[in-house]
């Protein structure tokens, strides 16, 4: 039986009927369930494809088939969330246009928590992300997007099955956003929380000696930690802290690997001050290599 709770009320599952996004899909179910939201299931015909099928000797039986494939996809996920939480609210809808910047829109309108996707899938690129619908999405909006790879198949977000929730810091004000997200979701599950700074000198170049900024770093490292705990232990929740050494994408997957992480938890942006921009970032080739889904936070989600 699930319980309601305030930090997720709303969760859209956005899909075209791949694998990729059925992945994305199951874990965005397990999410509603565990946190009793309601649950918008979306597919957007692509007015692209529309439009390159009419200019073509495409015919109208074939278009047809276009929209029926996105009726489909949001009918299979449907299903699959009444199998298994028949007290969820259901709401199912088919658009047109740009998929990304629907998604965004509908988002807003329909005042969305968060939006649960995968991160291959509808391009079908090999590349992680990259020129997808999903990376767009990342980019452009305003709520939590949780991104899921295909390897997270079995990777299960219910109260029985999340332990370890990882939530890096760089101090940042994204990066605080992100772990009031953290926390909120740690809490939820009972899960220990992992706050893990990363002290990569070689951001720096030029000036003081590397002995220096890595001392430095360290200890902006414990600062940022021990406030991070301060919060978690007032929430009642479990937590261990760690500053590692090195180039933060590697420490983060790194750690996830060896602590055994079922989910990571993310601003979009910290220090680079790039805004609305994950393309390079370290959130951004975390979310294209990480084995476990990765909650990414923007700072308009305070």
């Amino acid at each position: 039986m699930t319980t309601r709770n305030d930090l997720l009320e709303t969760i859209l599952i956005p899909t075209d009927g791949s694998d990729g996004a059925l992945v994305g899909a199951e874990r965005g179910i397990d999410l509603a369930g565990s946190f009793g939201a309601d649950v918008h299931v979306l597919s957007v015909v692509d007015e692209a494809e529309l439009d390159a099928a009419s200019a073509s000797d495409i015919d109208d039986e074939q278009k047809a088939s276009i929209e029926a494939e996105a009726e489909s996809a949001v009918e299979t996920v449907a299903d699959v969330v009444h199998d298994r939480h028949p007290e969820l609210e259901i709401t199912t809808a088919i658009e047109r246009g740009t998929p990304h910047r629907v998604i965004g829109e509908y988002a807003e309108e329909a005042d969305i928590d968060a939006i649960t996707m995968g991160t291959k899938g509808w391009t079908g690129l090999d590349r992680v992300l990259l020129g997808s619908v999903t990376e767009h999405v990342l980019r452009t909006v305003t709520v939590p997007v949780l991104a899921v790879p295909p390897e997270a198949s079995d990777s299960a977000l219910t109260p029985d099955a999340v332990e370890n929730v990882l939530l890096p810091t760089d101090g940042s004000e994204g990066a605080t956003v992100a772990v009031e997200w953290g926390i909120g979701l740690a809490n939820a599950y009972d899960a220990m929380c992992h706050v893990l700074f990363s002290a990569d000198k070689s951001r720096f170049t030029g000036g003081a000696e590397p002995s220096a900024i890595l001392t430095g770093l360290k200890e902006e490292g414990r600062t940022a930690l021990e406030t991070i705990r301060e919060r978690a232990r007032a929430a009642g929740i479990s937590v261990t802290g760690t500053v590692a050494n090195g180039p933060a994408v590697r420490v983060i997957l790194d750690y996830a690997e060896d602590n055994e992480i079922d989910l990571i938890v993310m601003g979009t942006h910290g220090r680079s001050g790039i805004e609305r921009q994950l393309l390079g970032s370290v959130t951004e080739n975390v979310v294209r290599h990480a084995d476990v889904p990765v909650c990414c936070i923007p700072i308009a989600s305070d």
